[in-house]
Formats: structure tokens, sequence, C-alpha cells
């Protein structure tokens, strides 16, 4: 007992164990999203446009989140108007069927 009180009293830490990254995961670059309306640099989102609003609904007929298409905010709340505007008069549906 009277060691481990010695050593916590010094600030030394343990030794650590030698041979690797700890974990033994395999690390991988994740490569960062880019907005495609401000990479083609599209200002207004139109809602007639069917095909370009298809890649950002999954296939149950969801808007898909920021995190996963890479859109900045002010073009995901763009977006995401222009899908409620393009459902309501019938371009896309409100849902798929099941």
């Amino acid at each position: 007992m009277a060691t481990t009180r010695n050593i916590a009293a010094s600030g030394e830490r343990p030794a650590r164990r030698e041979g690797g990254s700890g974990g033994g995961r395999k690390q991988y670059f994740r490569r960062r999203k880019v907005c495609k309306f401000c990479e083609e640099k599209i200002d207004f989102v139109d809602y007639k446009d069917v095909r370009l609003m298809e890649q950002f609904v999954s296939e149950r007929g969801k808007i898909l989140p920021r995190r996963l298409t890479g859109t900045c905010s002010p073009h995901q709340h763009r977006l995401t108007t222009a899908i409620n505007r393009a459902r309501n008069i019938a371009l896309l549906p409100f849902a798929s069927e099941v």
C-alpha cells in the first residue's frame, strides 16, 4: 500500500504498453462532404426540378439529413422548402408504397 501512495503523490504514471496504437482498429480517411449547391453555384433551388430533388429524398420518401448529403445549412433549408412545395403539387410523393 505504501508504494501506491508514493506513486500517486509523485505524479508519475505507469508505463504504457508497447506495440501499436492500442485498439487494433484500422485508421481510415473520411472525405469531407461538400455542398452540391455551393460547389455547382446553384443559387435557386427550383421545386420543379424533380431530378435534383430525388437525390435528396430516400426511397421511403423522407428528406435526407445534412449529415448524409453534405449540404450546408442555408441550402438544406431551401431544399426542404422546395421538396415540400413539390410534394404539395404532386411532383414528389409524400411516402412510398409499402
